[in-house]
């Protein structure tokens, strides 16, 4: 699938300012924001095309500032565990990568434009979701070198949807249609191999001296090396680990042990059938064309199984196994429209993106009476009646994850349980970003407004306080799927 040379398809890069390359530059910096891994990247490859074609060093230059929303321990820990990772990689692979962390907000400020101002032109990542985008534009009305965007997001690139999708089967024939061009134009699996970059001596003079790059006690996240820092501290790091190479023994471990069952086991809590790669492909330590890779390495499968027909069919089109299939749907067809929604739809992360029809049926029924009403922070202590529930909150609370079935029950309940839906939607929101590896992403996002109606139809019958969006209980959910182990691991 991959292609014989590493050029970069141009849907991919964004121009961003009409600055010049500076020829006379010492070196082309990547500014490592969303896809942080050297594998499958195209904004590493691109990077490697330009410092190839100026005949240049290539310097990696991988922050992370203290202010972000919903900044925490378990948030810098599992980013510091990637960039130690990306430290040592890099390196290895010819490179040189600038790890820097702020100790205090603003502490970074004028280094970005101090590297650029070294640099032949500076490549940066193109993602469509959190503060990303707003970080891009002031990059772009800052810096006086050359800027370009690179999208390494996932299989279809964002410019080439003519525009936002409002159904999975919509999106599903849309990418049937053109899936093969996108597959052939897979990134290198490693940019960096065989490259031959010159060298970067050492970094440029004077700034490592008012920015020093991270030390190696930070790296490892420990609570120690955290506790100086201004994040909350209320929100320890999860027990999974960060970085690219904990990404691939956890997809090493999905293939081999739990693949083969995934169709019928994803659902079950018990069974732990989920791959639970969502934080790693979040924060960019693995590719969704790495995973696919893998996927495909083990199912022998070739783009000749692809079908012809483009339908939209969930299963059938792959040509693979129907676990396989059912894994793929997720990682291609939910995933990507969730970044087509975020790159398209404006302020997509706001109520009133949701679709007409669940706007109007939730306000019908937003004076409705509710059964329980719990406070949020009854809700962030898994204070309720519903023991399921609890459970699921427990989850997310003390590992940064929530089982994929779970999570869309979760979010239910809290639509029943609070006064309206907007502070439903407000309540998801503060949960999932404050406790979720994944949270803040766009496939995030999506699951929180699945639940209000997003990419979903009116089901009947009408009912309180959900009128026609699609309703779920604990009972019933239950009775469908095995969860008491599930139960008794998080009864408190």
């Amino acid at each position: 699938m991959q292609r014989a040379s590493g050029t970069v398809p141009g849907l991919r890069i964004s121009v961003l300012n009409g600055a010049r390359i500076q020829e006379e530059g010492e070196y082309v910096l990547y500014w490592m924001t969303a896809f942080r891994r050297r594998a499958y990247n195209f904004a590493l490859q691109r990077s490697v095309e330009r410092a190839r074609q100026l005949n240049k060093p290539l310097l990696v230059f991988e922050g992370l500032r203290c202010d972000y929303p919903w900044a925490s321990d378990r948030f810098h820990a599992f980013v510091l565990q990637g960039m130690m990772a990306n430290l040592r990689s890099i390196t290895q692979g010819g490179a040189r990568h600038f790890p820097y962390v702020e100790r205090e907000a603003g502490e970074g400020k004028g280094l970005l434009e101090a590297l650029a101002r070294r640099a032949c032109l500076v490549v940066m990542d193109d993602h469509p979701g959190f503060f990303l985008p707003a970080m891009r534009r002031a990059a772009a009305a800052r810096l006086n070198v050359a800027l370009e965007a690179v999208d390494s997001n996932g299989f279809v690139p964002l410019r080439a949807a003519p525009g936002p999708f409002s159904t999975a089967h919509a999106f599903r024939r849309f990418l049937q249609k053109d899936m093969l061009e996108h597959l052939l134009a897979s990134p290198l699996p490693d940019p960096l191999d065989g490259a031959g970059l010159s060298q970067l001596r050492a970094f440029p003079s004077g700034i490592v001296e008012r920015w020093p790059p991270a030390g190696a006690g930070l790296f490892s996240g420990a609570a120690e090396h955290l506790r100086p820092l201004p994040l909350n501290h209320a929100v320890p790091p999860s027990p999974l680990p960060g970085g690219e190479a904990a990404a691939r023994r956890h997809l090493a471990g999905f293939v081999a042990g739990k693949l083969t069952r995934y169709a019928e086991d994803r659902n079950h809590p018990d069974r732990e059938g989920a791959s639970g790669l969502s934080p790693y492909l979040h924060f960019g330590h693995i590719s969704a064309h790495e995973v696919f890779a893998a996927v495909a390495g083990r199912e022998g499968w070739s783009p000749d199984h692809l079908s012809v027909k483009a339908a939209g069919s969930r299963t059938g089109w792959w040509g693979m196994s129907a676990s396989a299939e059912a894994f793929v749907d997720q990682l291609v067809t939910w995933r990507e429209l969730a970044f087509n929604g975020a790159a398209h739809m404006a302020r997509y992360d706001d109520y009133e993106s949701l679709p007409a029809w669940a706007r109007a049926t939730l306000g019908a029924h937003g004076a409705d009476r509710r059964p329980h009403l719990y406070s949020p922070q009854d809700l962030e202590g898994a204070r309720t009646h519903d023991a399921l529930w609890n459970a699921a909150q427990r989850q997310l609370v003390r590992e940064g994850r929530l089982h994929t079935y779970l999570r869309m029950l979760w979010g239910k309940k809290i639509l029943e349980w609070s006064p309206t839906p907007q502070a439903a939607l407000e309540t998801m929101t503060r949960l999932n970003d404050t406790y979720a590896l994944d949270g803040r992403d766009p496939n995030s996002v999506a699951g929180i407004f699945w639940t209000l109606g997003r990419y979903d139809r009116p089901w009947g019958p009408i009912r309180p306080i959900f009128g026609t969006v699609r309703y779920m209980s604990s009972e019933n959910t239950a009775r469908k799927v095995s969860v008491k182990s599930y139960l008794e691991r998080f009864s408190e």
